[in-house]
């Protein structure tokens, strides 16, 4: 449990420095949208292991795909 919030924090903090360019307002948005992403894809896999009973490589395209759709729309409409 310590290690997956290890990366996410050093995902939110990569993410932030890269939307540092846009400045603090968009280093903000940048580490909540992908705190976001993360967050949804934690949600899904959760749901997933119940449902199913395990991870597929279905299970793992859905994270990626679930995760990447919810920090490009928090993004956007952010």
């Amino acid at each position: 449990a310590r290690a997956a919030l290890l990366c996410a924090a050093l995902v939110a903090a990569g993410c932030a420095a890269a939307g540092a360019a846009f400045g603090p307002y968009g280093a903000l948005r940048a580490a909540l949208a992908a705190l976001a992403g993360l967050g949804l894809g934690e949600l899904v896999l959760r749901h997933c292991r119940r449902r199913f009973g395990g991870v597929t490589g279905d299970v793992f395209g859905a994270l990626a795909e679930s995760a990447g759709l919810t920090a490009l729309l928090a993004l956007a409409l952010g």
